[in-house]
């Protein structure tokens, strides 16, 4: 019960409400390359080698990963967005 007092607190203290910083989700495969906010969980901005890397995320609005499509894979496979780590599109 404490630490969510003090999670909070500092969320409130940086001016985001809890209900804003719930808004958003991690989307992997939808970031062209050097656009992610990280790869496999991890924060690492701007670390993405190949166009919709699949180990790469970003932030988007909570519910809409799964909508989000790029262009089809080569094979014309579509390519949508995930809020797993996919095994497509790494880099060599």
């Amino acid at each position: 019960m404490a630490r969510i007092a003090i999670g909070a607190a500092a969320l409130l203290a940086a001016g985001i409400s809890a209900a804003a910083a719930a808004a958003e989700e991690r989307c992997y495969g939808i970031a062209p390359a050097g656009e992610n906010d990280g790869i496999n969980g991890e924060a690492a901005p701007g670390t993405s080698a190949v166009d919709y890397q699949g180990n790469a995320w970003v932030w988007v609005e909570d519910g809409t990963c799964a909508r989000i499509t790029r262009p089809p894979q080569p094979d014309g496979t579509p390519r949508r967005g995930s809020i797993e780590p996919l095994e497509r599109d790494l880099p060599s």
